[in-house]
């Protein structure tokens, strides 16, 4: 079957016009839902009168039901509509043991000859086409509902179609993802990240495919990939659980706005709707309720970039430790011991022994603490209750009210966090900042305080939770986590791109959190040049990493008399840009401040400036900060203001190794006095 190019032309022809078929059914069944509602809407609105309560709840079923395939109908035609400009990308010709060749084309969705009965085109998640990514030519085998299924992959063949078109096709024996992945990689980059389903690796699809972690623990160098295929692996969790899991019911972390609108459009592309996003400072103002400010993550790194004062950092450092979770449970259990003095109660004439009280305390104990006072209290009503063999009066009821909560040392929440530091002999390292705000690093401590004391289940309806740049969590956060989302999680970063190293959390401290999880760890890194990752590696050396060979120019180190004159300079690599071909370029600075004052002088249609305001990703020329940039990649990436001044502490060093690693083909710094010692190293 289709053994030459020119059968495959001709039969990508005979799968389009199926698929112009398929759309017209569809169109014509959508004409007839379409009808059909209209005139079940004109009988109701007839008939109503006549119908009693039964009858009219039927009529709304039956609407409901008719609407509802309208709905799916329309979503199958979007579909359709997609695989017409590309089909599928990549075929196998599999032998099972024993039995006929089958052979078997891959697409971004699965398209059925509904007359043959015949699959035509497999979904890429379908268990059968893991051979495609998993083996080349030779022994394989898949799981099926039966399980496995042992055969010979014969033929293996990937093609390029776009608009309908066959571009090229690639029959290799050997590797054949290596040249498309090429091929893809040296194009530009545009305005969104893409899917990845006709290049994704044997590594890669281990992680996608992976049913079984309660935790995943994706720990990727720069490049490798990883937020891709975390999304991926949302897409393929959805399809292979769709009975039990739905969209809504996944939740991502992200770390900005703009991030996530970055990403936006993968999990549509691959059939699934929009899945719900929060960044962290959102989920944080959700569990306090919005009753507590507090500082941002950003102007956290913003104060240590700007005014790095010992003591914050020593703040930072002491909160972001797993040794300050630790102490934290070690208070919560003193208090637990000493902070609850049950005494015996006089209501009246009534007394409440001290057996009956501590009996009653005990028997809540999975309760958190400042919500077993309620419980105490309704149980010693009982008591009295029964005792008196009346009704109790409500100055009684406020009574046992009042006593019980006054049997605990404090009352509120801020009360025992600012205790802790005391017990803990530090109270120097609690402070709220100029504007009476809780700092960022106390926000969780505080939100763990908060649900240990006083419980929370805000978000049990989530079944998977997706967590981007897990460096940039502290223990206490990921405590957090998993005291909030009892669901399975995947979690990825990259420890050598944190933006603030005093408060940065590897694979190995997430696995102290979540002992149960499984780490995976991807070196390879697909989006720069070896020439591009060769001159990160001078700023902060990862010895794993492993470059794809593909090369491009070597990066530049502009030095410049003056600010301005550097300025003047990057309006001529700007013009560069627009004449080379190349899609986006970012323009990425240490500080908000030096992106505003490049912004201010660089200032011209089509260039951007992205702030922790913003809310969408532009296409083009973005100037922006190393801190909003991360996840983001760019053809082109200019450096500014890389000087020694500028870049001084490990957090600029964070930062400049970050604003690097966005560039896929080129990159250029620019500085005037004396060059960044980290460029140098």
């Amino acid at each position: 079957m289709n053994a030459t190019e020119k059968e495959e032309r001709e039969y990508l022809e005979e799968i389009k016009e199926k698929l112009t078929l398929a759309i017209r059914r569809i169109d014509g069944d959508v004409r007839q839902a379409s009808d059909e509602l209209r005139e079940k809407k004109q009988y109701i609105h007839e008939q109503q009168s006549g119908m009693d309560e039964a009858d009219m709840v039927a009529a709304e079923q039956s609407i409901n039901r008719m609407a509802f395939t309208g709905e799916a109908a329309v979503a199958r035609k979007r579909k359709l509509l997609k695989l017409g400009q590309s089909p599928y990308f990549g075929r196998i010709d599999f032998v099972p043991q024993g039995k006929e060749k089958w052979p078997v084309y891959i697409g971004i969705y699965s398209f059925l000859d509904e007359r043959q009965r015949q699959s035509l085109i497999y979904d890429w998640r379908a268990p059968i086409s893991s051979l495609f990514y998993d083996y080349e030519l030779g022994e394989a085998s898949f799981v099926t509902p039966a399980g496995p299924m042992q055969g010979t992959i014969e033929l293996k063949r990937q093609y390029k179609i776009r608009d309908g078109r066959m571009e090229f096709m690639i029959e290799n024996g050997v590797n054949i993802h290596d040249d498309v992945l090429q091929r893809e990689l040296a194009k530009s980059s545009d305005d969104k990240m893409k899917n990845i389903v006709a290049t994704i690796q044997r590594d890669q699809n281990a992680v996608i495919r992976n049913e079984t972690a309660p935790v995943m623990v994706i720990q990727g160098v720069a490049g490798s990939g990883k937020t891709s295929i975390a999304l991926h692996r949302i897409a393929f969790l959805l399809y292979r659980f769709r009975e039990t899991i739905r969209a809504k019911d996944v939740l991502i972390i992200s770390p900005n706005k703009v991030f996530a609108d970055y990403i936006s459009n993968v999990l549509p592309e691959l059939g699934e709707e929009h899945i719900p996003e929060l960044i962290m400072e959102e989920l944080a103002a959700d569990l306090l309720e919005h009753q507590h400010p507090f500082q941002t993550f950003f102007e956290q790194v913003s104060m240590l970039l700007e005014k790095p004062h010992p003591a914050f950092i020593e703040r930072i450092r002491y909160k972001s430790s797993f040794d300050f979770l630790t102490q934290l449970n070690q208070y919560l259990l003193y208090v637990e011991n000493n902070y609850l003095v049950v005494k015996e109660l006089r209501v009246g004439s009534t007394l409440v022994p001290l057996p009956f009280m501590l009996a009653k305390f005990k028997t809540f104990h999975r309760v958190p603490l400042l919500k077993r006072f309620a419980l105490v209290a309704e149980e010693v009503r009982a008591f009295v209750r029964d005792a008196t063999k009346r009704k109790l009066s409500n100055h009684e009821k406020n009574v046992i009210g009042e006593a019980i909560p006054r049997m605990f040392k404090f009352h509120q929440v801020m009360e025992l966090y600012r205790d802790f530091y005391r017990w803990a002999g530090k109270p120097d390292l609690f402070r709220l900042d100029h504007r009476q705000r809780l700092e960022y690093a106390d926000v969780f401590a505080f939100i763990y305080l908060r649900i240990r004391l006083e419980g929370m289940s805000a978000y049990d309806h989530v079944k998977h939770l997706l967590v981007d740049e897990m460096q940039d969590y502290t223990p206490v956060q990921y405590a957090v986590l998993a005291r909030v989302f009892a669901c399975r999680k995947t979690i990825l970063g990259d420890v050598s791109q944190t933006v603030n190293p005093y408060s940065a959390s590897s694979a190995e401290t997430i696995e102290r959190v979540f002992p149960q999880a499984e780490v995976v760890r991807l070196y390879r890194s697909y989006r720069s040049t070896m020439e591009i990752t060769a001159f990160a590696q001078r700023i902060t050396p990862n010895p794993n990493i492993i470059p794809l060979e593909r090369h491009g120019p070597e990066p530049a180190v502009l030095h410049f008399g003056s600010e301005q004159e550097e300025l003047q300079a990057i309006k001529g690599l700007i013009a560069d840009f627009k004449s080379s071909g190349n899609q986006s370029l970012g323009i990425i600075c240490k500080t908000l401040r030096q992106a505003e004052q490049a912004h201010r002088a660089l200032q011209a249609e089509g260039i951007f400036l992205l702030t922790e305001e913003s809310t969408h990703f532009k296409e083009g020329i973005i100037i922006t900060t190393a801190h909003l940039a991360k996840g983001l990649e760019f053809d082109e990436v200019i450096v500014p203001f890389a000087s020694a001044r500028s870049y001084q502490t490990e957090v600029d060093k964070s930062m400049l190794y970050v604003a690097c690693t966005r560039a896929m083909h080129q990159l250029t710094l620019t500085y005037s006095g004396e060059v960044a010692t980290f460029v140098n190293s």
